[in-house]
């Protein structure tokens, strides 16, 4: 922990519930963070506002980087209006799913933070209360980090602090790190582009909402 204190890391952060907790985390960790969003003409580009606000009232270098290319390779209902956000039908992946936008995202933020001295990448994937989409699975943060230190011939460590967390003890590490009220009032998590608390219909609302109150419910017992 003491040498991690004394070292940089980049964040991958979308303005949401998940990775402002871990922006939080970070700042907590590391002596100097940095966070990098991707434009991938997502369907609602209040969501690139949303981290520009955050990362800039916290006072934390921004990047955005284009990757405009996803949107072309992968349609789907987070880059398209005439696509329906749906849940998975059979065991298939909901239509939320962008194939590939993991794997791109952390290989250009390895680069990017090679190219600014950093050997740390955050990011707020989680394998518990996810949507199915396989590359938020641990296995494949691992194999990717193995990767990227390979193809770079650099020493990246990978950090997802919400891995095994639910949504409930995701709302307890932002308490913890006395973010509570921040990331519930200025993140954007909802599908259809309302910040804080959201539609309150889509299934990313749905999933914040029922965590917020089941930790809220147990903080109250304590």
């Amino acid at each position: 922990m003491c040498q991690m204190k004394n070292e940089k890391a980049v964040v991958v952060f979308s303005g949401g519930q998940d990775s402002t907790t871990c922006l939080f985390w970070a700042k907590k960790q590391f002596k100097e963070i940095e966070a990098v969003t991707f434009n991938y003409n997502q369907r609602h580009k209040s969501e690139i506002e949303c981290a520009k606000n955050i990362a800039n009232e916290l006072g934390i270098k921004h990047h955005i980087l284009d990757m405009s290319l996803l949107n072309q390779l992968a349609p789907n209902a987070l880059t398209r209006d005439d696509i329906d956000v749906k849940d998975g039908v059979d065991g298939g992946l909901p239509s939320t799913f962008v194939p590939g936008r993991n794997l791109l995202f952390m290989s250009f933020a390895g680069v990017l933070a090679r190219q600014i001295g950093a050997r740390h990448i955050v990011t707020g994937v989680c394998e518990t209360d996810f949507s199915g989409y396989p590359d938020c699975r641990d296995v494949f943060i691992k194999s990717l980090n193995v990767t990227l230190n390979l193809s770079m011939d650099y020493q990246f460590v990978i950090h997802t602090p919400l891995m095994w967390l639910n949504k409930a003890e995701t709302w307890e590490l932002a308490d913890d790190l006395g973010a509570f009220e921040f990331v519930r009032e200025k993140t954007l998590t909802c599908y259809n582009g309302i910040v804080a608390d959201g539609c309150g219909e889509c299934p990313a609302c749905k999933l914040r909402q029922k965590g917020h109150d089941d930790y809220l419910m147990v903080r109250k017992e304590r």
